[in-house]
């Protein structure tokens, strides 16, 4: 079968296209490719989420790269993307893999390529390892097996955890949060981040901090829909702010202490007013083309460069790595900030803002009001519609055609960098097929929940 990467490493259903042999072809593609990389005498980083069979998955990742005379460092537990991410730029390696699926539904896998520099690779990087892979149509022959390369000090397992823990006490103020008692919940979701919180700070509540392979039943996205119990736990248990992370803990979700969703955009510009004003740190903004427009009005009010990409964190990690980028974030939860790693980074960011709110000493549902009283009420919602490919293509084809009303809004502008883009007054549309899964998403903003949903339901209904 082809096999295709789509917005952030290659997924599929596992024993249907996860396979085992299907795996070790993207292997061979992987270790083909970073045979080349100057560092590669630094090997190869692999960790694993906490999906069925992530672990074994893994081993035969190693093994395979393994056989064609690369070191790899292996995670000796369930290990979160940004660990793998430290871990590759902390041992000068010449890239990383994550198995994981990210926030997919449980029956899916997955196989992220990190570069040297601590981040997703490139989208070039990709089609490298694209181009090898079509030349590799059965599995690679075992030369040795994943005990031998472990007996010989080619496979070699160590704990990312710890260095992660440690690594994330020198960059937030822990110590702070622990002084300003904030009560904390916290929701790993089944994920990658269980039993990393509370190595940093004493948790209020823990939920889904176990292993589950199957998620409980529930998709491992940090949505309120799929958050109720935690959004329950916080008020019942009078925390200051909850946190879940996804999958493999790349992504966050927060609430206010009223047990209300505070979404990526809303932490995103709670970040740039802190990092900007409160810390005085210096540098651009970039956003992904999904993202709020109240970040367009703090970049202009503030005199910060801001960059608009394409939807997928490979496309602000390159300019995390390219220019001096203060906050990069994109909607579905994903955020990275100067200073820890070109790289999403769920318990990281959630840490940050238990710390601004320790330091500012402001509830999280104020320091949300604060920036939306001062740039307006931005009200942010997403749909994403499973269909077949045929209805599909005939939704993305009326797009194509060009859409003249939305919800009785006159269309004023359309924006084709990512999917299809479409203002209207107050707010915008955005249509777009997703890289990861089959189905389009559909994303709405206005200055009312009401006009969100009114135009949500329009763009659906073409």
């Amino acid at each position: 079968m082809d096999i295709k990467f789509g917005t952030d490493g290659w997924r599929g259903v596992i024993a249907q296209d996860f396979t085992f042999d299907n795996l070790a072809r993207v292997a061979q593609a992987t270790a083909r490719y970073y045979k080349r990389h100057k560092k590669i005498k630094n090997g190869i980083v692999i960790g694993y989420d906490a999906r069925f069979l992530s672990k074994e998955f893994a081993e035969k990742v190693a093994e395979v790269i393994g056989n064609a005379g690369i070191n790899v460092v292996l995670s000796d537990k369930i290990s979160s993307t940004p660990m793998v991410s430290l871990l590759t730029l902390r041992r000068k390696a010449a890239g990383g893999v994550v198995i994981t699926a990210s926030h997919n539904p449980a029956k899916y896998n997955g196989f992220k390529i990190k570069g040297d520099f601590g981040g997703p690779a490139h989208p070039e990087m990709i089609e490298k390892v694209e181009k090898e892979l079509a030349k590799i149509r059965t599995a690679p022959p075992t030369k040795k097996t994943f005990a031998e390369l472990v007996a010989k000090g080619t496979i070699k397992r160590i704990d990312f955890t710890q260095a992660y823990v440690e690594d994330l006490r020198t960059k937030i103020d822990t110590e702070r949060i622990k002084a300003g008692g904030i009560r904390i919940a916290y929701d790993a979701m089944h994920g990658a981040g269980q039993g990393v919180m509370d190595q940093l700070v004493p948790l209020a509540v823990s939920l889904r901090g176990t292993f589950n392979p199957s998620f409980g039943g529930a998709h491992p996205e940090p949505l309120p829909q799929h958050l109720r119990e935690l959004a329950k736990a916080v008020v019942e248990q009078k925390c200051d702010i909850a946190i879940a992370t996804d999958g493999d803990a790349d992504r966050v979700g927060a609430f206010d202490e009223k047990g209300t969703f505070v979404d990526s955009h809303r932490i995103f510009a709670v970040l740039v007013k802190y990092l900007w004003q409160q810390k005085g740190w210096r540098g651009e903004v970039a956003k992904s083309f999904s993202v709020s427009q109240i970040i367009d009005k703090m970049c202009k009010a503030y005199g910060i460069t801001l960059h608009e990409t394409a939807i997928g964190f490979k496309h602000l990690c390159r300019l995390m790595t390219e220019r001096d980028i203060l906050v990069a974030a994109e909607e579905s939860g994903g955020l990275g900030v100067k200073g820890h790693l070109p790289e999403r980074d769920g318990i990281h960011i959630g840490l940050l803002l238990c710390e601004i709110m320790a330091v500012r000493k402001k509830k999280l549902s104020d320091l949300v009001a604060e920036v939306m009283t001062e740039f307006g009420w931005h009200h942010f919602d997403r749909y994403d519609a499973h269909l077949t490919e045929k209805e599909k293509k005939r939704i993305l084809g009326v797009y194509k055609k060009g859409v003249k009303t939305l919800a009785g809004h006159p269309v004023q502008r359309v924006e084709t960098k990512d999917g299809f883009k479409l203002f209207v007054q107050p707010g915008w549309v955005l249509v777009r097929a997703s890289g990861t899964e089959p189905l389009i998403r559909f994303y709405a903003e206005a200055d009312t929940p009401e006009r969100v949903q009114a135009l949500l339901s329009a763009a659906r209904a073409v």
